[in-house]
């Protein structure tokens, strides 16, 4: 069975070996504050900014999740308010989290097929701490790509960007300097099992960090960061996430080559179902269309029918999200999926569908 399920998604077949390496190791039983442990973490950093092309003067913290990601950031980062722009249930929900912290904080929301225009976006430096997209909706499969984030961050006038990438990082070859904050879960890209964000800070954020001091929450950013000099967490990490990361680093290849490889096989999948295919992109303007997540529109009980027999087929396709769950479907065009998953996708419509 093959599964584009865009999250949890599918994993990286030698996930088997590394559980099993784990297990031998010892790995599941190490004290956290070990030699051991601050050892792996150390080593993880290391790799994650060298494969990802993060800068070196950039912080990498872990986190339970990319949602936790959301309520840290309006604890630490955000005295006063935070704008949100949102095309999709993800970004929406960000801007909810937000408010339910910082009441202020603000959102726009925006259609799939277009851009907000920059220059009118209603916010105010004076009293904006932290501007807040989302780079690849996964519920709407759009994306926010590289040229609209760096007019972005070229308007903020020193208001921090900051960058929900969940089912784009270790996917698309991101430019981190252009935004302050990124995060994501490693069940999407990274092809590993639910339970590990990563939150990827520049100087700026870390400088406003401390000039805010939040010490009322438990996962504050200045106890983050001040465990982090020595390679540990404020709180027990889930060791065996960051041990399969790890693994899951050094045998991937640099992310230049990923993101690539990602955009030709998204171009050729949207050429397929831009034919007479009884499904058709859920985004029209290809400059929207998100690279790692297809998404395909259809009525609902086509798609109830299509999603059948593609099981039988041993083909497991996405189900939309929210609103959408029965008129649309997610293909995750994530690295862990194999080419040959996509040739079988394609073969089953060719068979079942003709013309």
């Amino acid at each position: 069975m093959y599964t584009f399920n865009p999250g949890p998604s599918a994993v990286y077949p030698a996930v088997r070996q590394y559980l099993t390496d784990a297990f031998d190791e010892g790995w599941l039983s190490a004290p956290h504050r070990s030699e051991k442990v601050t050892s792996l973490v150390r080593q993880t950093v290391t790799d994650l900014k060298a494969k990802l092309n993060v800068p070196q003067d950039y912080t990498v913290l872990f986190t339970g999740s990319a949602t936790e990601c959301w309520e840290i950031l309006a604890q630490s980062l955000t005295p006063r308010r935070s704008f949100h722009l949102y095309n999709g249930d993800f970004g929406e929900k960000w801007l909810k989290y937000a408010q339910a912290l910082r009441p202020a904080s603000t959102g726009l929301s925006f259609g799939l097929d277009e851009l907000p225009d920059i220059a009118s976006l209603p916010f105010s430096a004076d009293d904006t701490d932290l501007v807040c997209i989302t780079q690849n909706e996964t519920s709407t499969a759009t994306q926010l790509r590289e040229g609209f984030i760096l007019n972005l961050f070229n308007r903020l006038n020193g208001t921090l960007l900051a960058v929900d990438a969940t089912s784009s990082l270790a996917g698309l070859n991101l430019k981190y300097i252009k935004a302050d904050v990124w995060f994501g879960s490693v069940q999407k890209c990274f092809g590993l099992p639910a339970g590990l964000g990563v939150m990827i800070l520049s100087p700026r954020a870390v400088a406003q960090a401390k000039a805010v001091n939040d010490r009322a929450h438990y996962n504050a950013l200045p106890a983050m960061l001040s465990q982090m000099l020595n390679y540990q967490t404020n709180y027990t990490p889930n060791v065996l996430g960051i041990y399969l990361l790890s693994r899951v680093l050094a045998d991937r290849e640099p992310i230049k080559t990923v993101h690539q490889h990602l955009v030709d096989r998204a171009e050729k999948l949207y050429a397929f179902f831009d034919q007479a295919t009884p499904l058709q992109p859920f985004v029209s303007n290809p400059e929207t269309r998100s690279t790692t997540v297809v998404g395909l529109k259809g009525d609902a009980a086509l798609i109830e029918e299509i999603k059948g027999k593609a099981k039988e087929a041993g083909l497991q396709l996405g189900s939309g999200y929210g609103p959408l769950k029965n008129t649309t479907v997610r293909i995750a065009n994530f690295p862990a999926v194999p080419d040959a998953a996509f040739e079988a996708l394609v073969q089953f419509f060719a068979k079942e569908y003709p013309g």
